[in-house]
């Protein structure tokens, strides 16, 4: 067994898309609204940070605790899912 192997691939594969969807939706109103760009931009980086240093973290303490390494790897991914998944649902919702 491949050691680096996700251990759900569908978790992934619909991160990728969900990633992909918000990316658009939010490249297409930042087109629209030029005038809020700056903010919302800044906005958008903050909110990768974010999920960043908490994946970090829950990789971290995963690797820490002696998990394998798939379920580090789910555990970086975890927090940058949950976000991603919110902004999916927010956006769908209007």
């Amino acid at each position: 067994m491949n050691p680096f192997a996700v251990a759900n691939p569908f978790a992934t594969a619909t991160l990728a898309w969900q990633t992909a969807f918000v990316f658009t939706l939010r490249s297409m109103r930042l087109w629209t609204e030029p005038a809020a760009a700056q903010a919302r931009l800044a906005a958008y980086a903050l909110e990768k940070q974010k999920a960043f240093a908490a994946g970090a973290m829950a990789a971290g303490q995963a690797a820490l605790a002696g998990a394998a390494a798939p379920a580090v790897i789910e555990a970086a991914l975890a927090p940058a899912h949950r976000r991603v998944r919110a902004n999916a649902r927010k956006l769908m919702q209007g």
